[in-house]
């Protein structure tokens, strides 16, 4: 397991080299200028002088490179320099934004907070909640439970969050007045009343979010533990007379989580990118807000550095669901 966690790591550098000059190409192809949001009254050659600035007057190919050393070199030292106190990245020129002028990863930093507070929060609570619905909907199959299960999933698959969210601000904040209908990104918790605070402006952005994924964790959930419970293994198990918990919770548990790993571990990354519709409804300052509004401003860096950012956990979550097949089931083996 250990070899081929590291042939793995070892293959992802090249891998993400390659997505991050894809990235780079789409951009560089994408219609717009960053140049259109300055007014009119700015003279040309000033916009030329700007243009130069932002480091657009090079090659594609310098640009390019830049970024890369950018991102892989000088950013991983500016961590460094916040963590000990040194002063490696002293002097070197960072991935800048070109709407507001400051580090994009800086920015990234600030906004990571929000969506973990809310997009975290919803998916932990959407595991820990489709998983035994699923578990014991296959198990008591067909009965009211099941059924109820069934709808519960059809409604959160087919309800958009920009539907849903509004529904929940009209009832529970306009109609009750029991939550505020927007997400106060500026609050602090440093109390139990301010934590309070906290989870009373979470709890509708969390409820919109964590029933679309239970909706969709749970039917994976079920359907797994329905194809491993009519397998012979549990047929066998029954019959040396090991419990029916057992038997459930232990064997088929542990062969169905196998697919339902992928999911889960496929969906984290887009915790870290964030719910950009539910983060627009909310007015949730997040990762999601974020890449929507340099994407409107035309800002290059902001678009390159985020999408880069999720392809790269999109690539260490696929290695880590690997890891845990092998761990899940004895079976599996990368030798």
């Amino acid at each position: 397991m250990l070899n081929f966690t590291i042939r793995r790591l070892v293959l992802a550098v090249p891998t993400l080299l390659f997505i991050s000059l894809v990235i780079f190409l789409l951009l560089e192809l994408a219609p717009g200028d960053p140049m259109a949001q300055v007014p009119l009254t700015v003279p040309p050659e000033v916009k030329e002088k700007m243009r130069e600035a932002l480091g657009l007057g090079q090659p594609m190919h310098i640009r390019f490179w830049k970024w890369i050393v950018q991102f892989f070199w000088i950013e991983p030292q500016v961590l460094v320099d916040h963590m000990f106190g040194t002063t490696f990245s002293e002097g070197d020129l960072r991935v800048i934004s070109w709407q507001t002028r400051s580090p994009v990863m800086d920015i990234v930093v600030q906004r990571i907070p929000q969506t973990l507070w809310v997009v975290g929060t919803a998916y932990v609570v959407a595991i820990l909640i489709a998983l035994p619905i699923g578990i014991y909907s296959a198990y008591r199959q067909y009965s009211w439970f099941d059924q109820m299960g069934t709808f519960v999933s059809m409604v959160g698959f087919s309800v958009p969050p920009f539907f849903s969210g509004v529904l929940v601000i009209v009832i529970f904040s306009v109609q009750l007045g029991w939550f505020p209908s927007i997400y106060d990104t500026t609050h602090v918790v440093n109390s139990w009343d301010s934590f309070v605070v906290q989870l009373k402006q979470m709890i509708m952005p969390v409820m919109v979010l964590a029933l679309q994924i239970t909706a969709q964790l749970s039917r994976f959930m079920r359907a797994s533990m329905l194809d491993n419970l009519n397998q012979d293994y549990v047929r066998t198990a029954r019959a040396k007379g090991l419990s029916e918990y057992t038997v459930v919770m232990v064997h088929v548990l542990r062969n169905s989580m196998i697919p339902v790993v992928t999911v889960i571990a496929l969906g984290i990354p887009a915790i870290f990118g964030g719910a950009i519709i539910t983060e627009q409804v909310f007015k949730v300052n997040g990762i999601g807000q974020l890449l929507i509004g340099a994407i409107q401003a035309n800002d290059l860096p902001m678009v390159q550095t985020l999408t880069f950012i999720f392809a790269v956990l999109i690539v260490l979550f696929n290695l880590i669901a690997d890891v845990l097949y092998g761990i899940l089931d004895p079976r599996i083996r990368y030798d």
